[in-house]
């Protein structure tokens, strides 16, 4: 939905320390959206896991929550209706059925969901991550997400009063079909809540998104989580890179969180995607080809 004249906003991103807390979590990532609120942001974006940070199949099971009864998810909309503000709320493990419990469990009824909401705390989309996290990155550091959830199968975007704006999560990133198909389908911004490895995140976290912003010629919003993540006292397997990311749709970062928890924000002109998009109109001059 690209619009001649569209106005400009503010969109402010959450970086975040979750932990295995909960109920620590919701607190910490709804006052620093009400930071973000009180600094003029019009739209606030949380990362992936914003509500649990944990690890190993058995944990994050037993923390998921079907989304009817899920209390981030409550909390955040009463959150966005209060404010009056668009929330992206980072993602959720969400029941959606029976989960298997044997040996070649799939993680049926177990999904990554990310989930915007709009001003009157009603649910604007939701988007299942598509691509599972299955690496093996050495030195002991391995995940298999595709273990404990059910990929999803559809592309996604939500539609903001500035435009569209594709849905993706964390390891999506690595795939830019799914980029270009969100900007074919007409996606302005593209949001990718995220809790990137520190690993990885030092190799390819700012290289990769402005990739997809120049790509694309879209603008590209990348709430992370950052640093280690702590287990009851104990400081677990999993440490994040931060590093959360606003670029513009000739691939310049507007803002960038660093290596704290906190907010970041930048003011977004629509119009620059319509002029980047003219200026080099790769999406149009796409042309099939035989990749035999």
């Amino acid at each position: 939905m690209n619009m001649n004249n569209a106005p400009k906003f503010n969109v402010a991103l959450v970086q975040t320390n979750s932990s295995d807390n909960m109920d620590k979590n919701i607190k910490t990532a709804s006052a620093l959206v009400r930071e973000a609120a009180g600094m003029g942001a019009d739209i606030v974006m949380a990362p992936e896991n914003v509500s649990m940070m944990t690890w190993g199949k058995e944990n994050i099971i037993s923390n998921a929550k079907p989304e009817e009864n899920h209390p981030a998810i409550a909390a955040f909309a009463e959150l966005a209706h209060s404010l009056g503000i668009w929330l992206h709320g980072g993602t959720f493990a969400i029941k959606t059925g029976a989960i298997k419990t044997g040996a070649i469990d799939t993680g049926n009824g177990l999904v990554n969901r990310a989930i915007v909401f709009s001003p009157d705390g009603k649910i604007a989309a939701r988007y299942d991550k598509i691509h599972m996290f299955d690496v093996d990155l050495g030195n002991g550091e391995k995940y298999l997400e595709s273990e404990t959830f059910t990929p999803g199968e559809k592309a996604v975007s939500a539609d903001l009063p500035w435009g569209q704006m594709g849905l993706t999560t964390c390891y999506d990133l690595r795939f830019p079909h799914l980029y270009r198909t969100l900007a074919q389908s007409g996606a302005d911004f593209i949001a990718v809540p995220a809790a990137f490895t520190r690993t990885t995140g030092r190799a390819h976290w700012h290289t990769l998104l402005r990739s997809r912003a120049i790509e694309n010629g879209c603008y590209i919003f990348a709430p992370a989580q950052t640093g280690n993540h702590m287990t009851g006292d104990h400081v677990g397997g999993r440490q994040t890179f931060g590093h959360s990311l606003i670029i513009d749709p000739w691939g310049e970062i507007l803002a960038d969180g660093g290596s704290e928890p906190g907010v970041i924000m930048a003011e977004i002109d629509p119009n620059k995607v319509l002029e980047v998009r003219a200026k080099i109109p790769s999406l149009m001059n796409e042309q099939p080809f035989d990749g035999s």
